[in-house]
């Protein structure tokens, strides 16, 4: 790859999450700033004069083509700032109109780069007052309504996106960029999820989007590229943080349980597994990760092969080839087939991250802005995901609730007063549709409803005996059979006894159970010893029914 192409590139990534952080907290942006008068700026200065393209004898062909290229720059710049004052009214277009200026300005600066006569230098100065605007609004400042350009010579100043350039383009960075770069068995992973894996990765994008706010923190806390985080969350879980694999690995970053107790993840006292809670996985596994960075010579690749096949496995192999990379074959051979699967589809998903345009790949948008969603009324996953409907989205926001409150299972009926994590979006349309009106009695009555209520059953027809017929005749004071049948069907049956247990069918969850016989589903639990959040049953098992009506 050119230089000018590895340039662009990390400036390709800043594009794709500028806006996102607009909802960063202050604390988070200040520390990322700080990075950037290092390498980014001295690489990205360099690459400009390498760039630099000959501005003598310009034809008025190119002359009318640069003048072209800054009327482009300077509508993008104008419709970047609507957006942003847009975003600050929490106005939902803001955020569309500023990704679309942004991608509108990469274009302009992939173009100037091979037309003569352009200077990527102007360009860029634009792209960085932008971003820099962007970072402002976030810390609570004003747009300016100037264009001042202080500070126009030092190249990615103040921008947050250039941090993470800037780890890129570390040394870890600049081994796991090569790898996916020139690596065929990574560009086979590319092809694998640009085919019929790509409904997975578009999945991935969208889930991680709301969780990115919890759990990327705790990778750039520890100096790791957000695209290794992405990639492994991509292929362990596609972003499902209730995932859990037949070997017993769980949660969004698959941590087996032994591993999960050395970095402090496991059951926090309420029953409830914390390997299933988003930000307190991402922080294990960044401590995971940095520790066998530290002693697998900071290679990423054999650190992803101890992530899949066991960090004993990878040690060994380490200290017996003399430290020789994943890729040579006398290493490569020692893992087994699903870990040389796993390290470059891996790193196929993390590239895929940091240059969808390149491949043609659109991730959705996603308004993941977090907000706290109190209920007004009884309700679970399952019902509010029917409420709410799609909202603009692929499928809704069932993910995105099960996987912002790991600790509630999506069938589990919360009371009124229960406090979920949201996003403002999903609490807009909850006060919309969810709190009365027909859609909310809709979903009600939709999750309520019992599949057993549909079966008639007759039974067995049971025969009158004629001192039954003599007796209801003379009771009746007529000889009527019609009277006779009357009289007999309407006898009061005796009432029916309290269940004291009640034997589980198949596909019955703890929460129907607890609806049919009118009972607290936590009660229930607590009376059988069940653990949340699952509140695991199986078909045959007996059920102490205390406190239930039956």
């Amino acid at each position: 790859m050119r230089f000018s192409d590895r340039v662009f590139g990390q400036i390709r990534l800043s594009r794709a999450h500028a806006a996102g952080y607009a909802a960063e907290p202050p604390h988070t942006l200040l520390q990322s700033m700080p990075v950037l008068a290092r390498t980014s700026a001295a690489l990205i200065a360099f690459g400009l004069i390498v760039l630099m393209p000959d501005a003598h004898a310009l034809s008025k062909r190119d002359q009318a083509a640069v003048e072209a290229l800054n009327q482009r720059m300077q509508a993008a710049e104008t419709r970047y700032r609507e957006g942003l004052v847009k975003t600050g009214n929490a106005d939902p277009a803001g955020r569309t109109e500023v990704d679309a200026a942004l991608e509108d300005m990469e274009d302009v600066m992939a173009a100037c780069v091979k037309q003569k006569g352009c200077s990527p230098t102007t360009m860029l100065t634009a792209y960085k007052r932008l971003l820099k605007q962007n970072a402002d609004l976030a810390l609570g400042d004003e747009v300016p309504e100037d264009n001042d350009d202080e500070g126009a010579g030092s190249i990615t100043a103040d921008v947050p996106e250039a941090a993470r350039a800037a780890a890129l383009l570390s040394a870890d960075g600049q081994q796991f960029v090569k790898m996916v770069q020139y690596n065929p068995a990574v560009q086979a992973g590319i092809r694998r999820w640009l085919t019929d894996m790509r409904p997975s990765l578009i999945d991935s994008f969208e889930n991680y989007q709301y969780l990115r706010q919890t759990m990327w923190p705790q990778f750039q806390r520890a100096g790791l590229p957000e695209a290794l985080l992405f990639g492994v969350m991509a292929k362990e879980s596609n972003g499902r943080v209730h995932s859990t694999s037949r070997a017993g690995a769980a949660g969004p970053m698959q941590f087996m349980y032994a591993t999960g107790r050395r970095f402090g993840l496991g059951e926090d006292g309420t029953g409830f597994d914390t390997r299933y809670d988003a930000r307190a996985s991402a922080a294990a596994a960044a401590e995971y990760f940095n520790e066998r960075l530290g002693t697998l010579n900071r290679s990423i690749e054999l650190s992803l092969a101890a992530y899949n096949g066991g960090e004993g496995r990878a040690q060994r192999v380490y200290n017996t080839t003399g430290g020789r990379n994943f890729w040579d074959e006398s290493v490569y051979n020692q893992f087994p087939a699903e870990t040389r699967d796993y390290v470059p589809m891996v790193i196929a998903a993390a590239w895929l991250f940091l240059h969808p345009k390149e491949y043609g790949l659109t991730f959705p948008k996603v308004d993941p802005r977090p907000a706290p969603l109190r209920l007004a009324k009884p309700s679970s996953i399952y019902e509010l995901t029917i409420c709410l409907g799609n909202g603009g989205t692929r499928e809704g926001f069932m993910r995105a609730l099960r996987n912002l409150n790991p600790r509630y299972e999506a069938d589990r009926y919360l009371p009124a007063g229960t406090m979920l994590n949201a996003t403002t979006k999903i609490v807009g349309l909850y006060g919309r549709y969810c709190t009365q009106g027909q859609r909310a009695e809709l979903a009600h009555t939709l999750v309520m409803s019992d599949a057993s209520t549909a079966i008639v059953r007759t039974g067995p027809v049971t025969p009158v005996s004629a001192d039954d017929v003599v007796y209801e005749a003379e009771s009746a004071g007529t000889g009527s059979a019609g009277a006779v049948v009357a009289s007999a069907a309407g006898r009061p049956k005796p009432k029916p006894t309290k269940p004291s247990t009640y034997t589980v069918k198949r596909g019955e969850t703890l929460t129907a159970i607890a609806q049919k016989f009118q009972c607290d589903t936590g009660d229930l639990a607590k009376a059988n010893k069940l653990k949340a959040p699952r509140f695991a049953i199986k078909p045959g098992q007996k059920l102490k029914l205390n406190g239930c009506e039956g």
